[in-house]
């Protein structure tokens, strides 16, 4: 069947099905299920602490960040896979970005198109900490 599409049109579904799946990471932020959502040790200090419901609204606030992030273009996103971000979160440009690995996490993914076997890890970042 894949045989029957021209090379062409299968890259264009494999980026449709890239970014269909990076927004599904992003709407579900809080609860990926088997992809990880990660934060840098800058982006941690942007926070504060968060034991007993300390600075949880920021925390709340940069994962909506995130999760709304639709400001897409060719200069931030050429291939249309939706997987960058650039945002300004308490006064610090910050970034998220997706990566795409195999399941077991040891290596990049052959194919991020397809989730069986990729996992998408979002890592939230400050921009001088990349």
């Amino acid at each position: 069947m894949a045989e029957d599409i021209p090379p062409a049109a299968r890259r264009e579904i494999g980026h449709r099905d890239i970014a269909r799946l990076n927004d599904e990471l992003r709407e579900n932020i809080t609860t990926p299920g088997a992809n990880r959502v990660m934060m840098t040790q800058g982006i941690a200090a942007l926070i504060g602490d968060v034991t007993l419901f300390r600075n949880f609204r920021k925390r709340a606030e940069l994962l909506r960040t995130i999760r709304d992030f639709d400001t897409f273009a060719a200069d931030n996103d050429p291939y249309g896979h939706r997987d960058f971000g650039a945002f300004a979160f308490e006064g610090a440009a910050c970034l998220w970005k997706i990566d795409y690995y195999d399941s077991d996490l040891s290596a990049g993914s052959e194919n991020p198109a397809d989730p069986r076997v990729t996992v998408r890890v979002l890592t939230i970042l400050r921009a001088d900490e990349y």
